[in-house]
């Protein structure tokens, strides 16, 4: 199968890999994002015969505040986390665990069907499979002859 080959989108995906790779080697924070202030948490993509299975990391997270979208090719995973309320009589000596909101986006290779996607939550982490879409087989096309028949003409 070939693929246009986009400079721009691969340059992209090259600096997103390697501000991922620096913000958990320098960050004290490895999944903040100090732009926007959401945070990303970590996610496997896993190809298997029949499916794509998508698996993130989401402890604490009530399922209602995980939003799952799939729009032109890419699995987007949103929501937010509320803060608990600090206690006003105690000081925290070590605090990691994170609030706010958390975005992650995911191009879906073309091989998944976006239409049959289910989503689980278990245990804190929440699963998206993608069936596989049916390989495309080129289409056979007779070829017919008009006209007068070729046969016994010399050229």
């Amino acid at each position: 199968m070939l693929q246009r080959w986009d400079p721009i989108s691969e340059l992209r995906r090259m600096e997103d890999t390697m501000n991922r790779l620096w913000r958990g080697v320098a960050d004290a924070e490895p999944f903040q994002d100090g732009d926007t202030g959401t945070w990303m948490f970590p996610v496997d993509v896993v190809e298997e015969k029949d499916r794509i299975l998508v698996k993130a990391s989401l402890p604490g997270i009530a399922p209602e505040r995980v939003d799952v979208s799939i729009e032109d090719g890419v699995l987007a995973i949103k929501g937010d986390l509320k803060e608990e309320r600090e206690q006003k009589d105690a000081n925290y000596l070590l605090r990691e665990r994170r609030a706010g909101s958390f975005y992650r986006a995911i191009r879906l290779p073309d091989s998944a069907d976006p239409d049959k996607a289910q989503s689980t939550y278990e245990h804190g982490v929440l699963t998206v499979s993608l069936p596989k879409v049916e390989a495309k087989r080129p289409k056979q096309i007779k070829v017919h002859v008009s006209g007068p028949a070729l046969e016994g003409k010399k050229a």
